[in-house]
Order: C-alpha cells, then sequence, then structure tokens
C-alpha cells in the first residue's frame, strides 16, 4: 500500500472555498487515495518546527518518504514567501519533509506575473516535483511554474474538472424564482455600494434571496448593508450550502468564484462576479457565465435573460496530467 501525502489548504482557513477545493481534489484523486494510506498536513500553518526537521525523527523520516505528495488547489504561490503570512507556509528550515510535491489544481496569487524573489524561487524549486508535470490552474499560473524550471499542465481548476457538455447541458438556462448569493467583505466604499446594487438587484428578481457567508467576515459586511431584512441566511459551512444546492431549484450569483463553481456542480444556474484575477484568468480560458464587478449594471439584464452553461475544458490536458501516475485507472 502505497502512503500518500494531501496538503490541505483547507485547514485553518478564513474561505469555505477551500474546503470545496479539497472536496474536489479528493474526489479527482480517489483512484490514488482509495488504494492507499492517506496523510493530511496543513498549508496555512507550518506543519514542522525547524527543530523538529533537524532531529529528523521517525515521524519526519515517514512524511518525507510518502511515495506521492499532493497540494490541493487554492492561490498558494505568491511572488514573496516572506510576506508575513503566506498562504503556504513554508520556508528554508521545514520544507525537507514535503520535498517532491505535486500541484493539483494550483494558481498563483496577486503579482505572479511580476518578479519573485530569490528566497522564493530557491524554496520552490527545492520543494516541487521536478519529474512531474504540475496542474496549473490558470494560464499565467502556468507559466509561473514553469519559470521556475519546472513543467506544468494548465489543466483548469479542480473544482471544474467534472463539468463536461454533456453535464453542462442539464443546468437550467432560465431563471429560477429563488437564489442564493454570495459578497466578499472589503472596507472599500465603493465596493459596498456595489454590493447594495447588487442585492437591489437579486430583491427585484426572485421571490426568495439567500446569503451564503463563504469567508470569515462576509457576514458581518452583509448585516452592514441595507434592506436586508428579508433575505435568508445559510450557516457559514459547506455542508449547509452544500444541502441547500441539493435540496433547492436556485440560482447562484455572487462574488465568490467557488462559490459559484460549486454551483454549477450542483446543476444549478450560476452567474460568478469577477472581483480579481482568479475569475478573470479562468474565464478567459474556461469561460464562466461572468460579468465584471465593475459592469453591475448588466446583471438585471443577464438574471432575465436565457443563456447556456457552456464551461470550456481541456480534457486532453486533464487526462494527461493523470496518466503520469502509472497502475492507476483515471476516469473523466
Amino acid at each position: 500500500m502505497d502512503n500518500i501525502l494531501l496538503l490541505d489548504t483547507s485547514i485553518t482557513t478564513f474561505n469555505k472555498g477551500d474546503d470545496i477545493i479539497m472536496e474536489c481534489t479528493r474526489k479527482e484523486l480517489a483512484p490514488l487515495l482509495e488504494n492507499a494510506f492517506e496523510i493530511t498536513l496543513p498549508t496555512h500553518v507550518s506543519p514542522f518546527h525547524w527543530y523538529q526537521v533537524w532531529r529528523n525523527s521517525l515521524y519526519v523520516q515517514r512524511i518525507a518518504s510518502c511515495d506521492y505528495k499532493f497540494v490541493g488547489g487554492s492561490n498558494i504561490l505568491i511572488p514573496n514567501l516572506l510576506t508575513h503570512f503566506p498562504q503556504w507556509n513554508i520556508n528554508l528550515f521545514n520544507y525537507q519533509p514535503m520535498k517532491g510535491c505535486i500541484l493539483v489544481g494550483v494558481g498563483a496569487g496577486a503579482g505572479a506575473e511580476g518578479k519573485m524573489s530569490k528566497y522564493t524561487r530557491m524554496v520552490y524549486q527545492r520543494l516541487l516535483n521536478h519529474d512531474f508535470f504540475h496542474s496549473a490552474r490558470d494560464e499565467r499560473s502556468k507559466q509561473y511554474i514553469e519559470r521556475l524550471g519546472l513543467k506544468a499542465i494548465n489543466t483548469g481548476c479542480v473544482t471544474m474538472w467534472m463539468l463536461t457538455p454533456e453535464f453542462c447541458a442539464t443546468i437550467p438556462t432560465t431563471k429560477a424564482d429563488r437564489v442564493v448569493f454570495t459578497l466578499t467583505a472589503s472596507t472599500n466604499p465603493q465596493r459596498k455600494a456595489k454590493h447594495q446594487q447588487m442585492i437591489d438587484i437579486l430583491l427585484r428578481n426572485y421571490h426568495e434571496v439567500w446569503f451564503w457567508p463563504q469567508g470569515i467576515d462576509d457576514l458581518d459586511h452583509f448585516r452592514h448593508l441595507n434592506d436586508t431584512e428579508s433575505i435568508r441566511i445559510l450557516a457559514a459551512n459547506k455542508q449547509a450550502y452544500d444541502d441547500f444546492l441539493t435540496q433547492n431549484d436556485t440560482d447562484y450569483v455572487g462574488t465568490r468564484l467557488h462559490g459559484g463553481v460549486y454551483a454549477m456542480r450542483h446543476g444549478r444556474r450560476a452567474i460568478i462576479i469577477a472581483i480579481d484575477e482568479r475569475a478573470r484568468s479562468i474565464n478567459e480560458k474556461n469561460h464562466l457565465n461572468c460579468i465584471d464587478f465593475d459592469h453591475l449594471d448588466d446583471l438585471e439584464e443577464m438574471i432575465t435573460s436565457e443563456f447556456k452553461t457552456k464551461i470550456v475544458m481541456d480534457f486532453d490536458s486533464i487526462r494527461q496530467w493523470k496518466s503520469q501516475f502509472e497502475g492507476y485507472k483515471f476516469d473523466i
């Protein structure tokens, strides 16, 4: 039996979208994981103290000797690991047991197009696998990985690997009577005004409006908006959102990318409002039903119009990435 290390981006997260990513990562890696002993380590908090690594205990040795080491998605690659709190909490003194990591649908964060620090380049080059192709979430993330001298394939986000043309054809094309929406908390007064505009549009166009607080500050932000008395609030966990999407005929509208993708995975019509490079980069290749945050004036027309969900995924690239792991049968 193989031992497989899974670097979990949902531990100590402030964004329940990471729970969605890890659920999807496990589903896509199931042919490997079901026949292995799975060991999980966090990415957001340091898995080892330098002293533990220096002592090279049996525990550290077992982690280091895992047959495969996968990193599950998220916006985890950055240009400077010396930032005050990197998404992947690794450094020159604790990375050694995790050497040989393989990225699964991983993205590069803001500033990835710029110059990365020499220290960051050194740590990533020592940490990440040089033999396997890494799975990148989008083209800019693929280019970031290749700038490290490593091999990468643009597979798209792992949360979208199941969105085949056949599946997308089952998603409704017309507006439901109910909608669930998300917001991304912000202290920017202009963003708050845009969120208010979005809520006003939803209240005009749906009989039932629900809010899912995907991020840690989203509910507090929502409570500072106006005319929200009739809006129902879901519990701030993935299971509550999963149950709602499973049990209700609903649309999704919101700024949370993975909230929207998860809705589509449940066969629900989704409109994703792009607020950062993640949704914009993914939309360039994968064609989300997406409008830009700066163009909210177009939202009402899109809600009331009829449109198909036509996610474009490069399934050949996904198969190519999976085919590296010989001896395991992968289905798509």
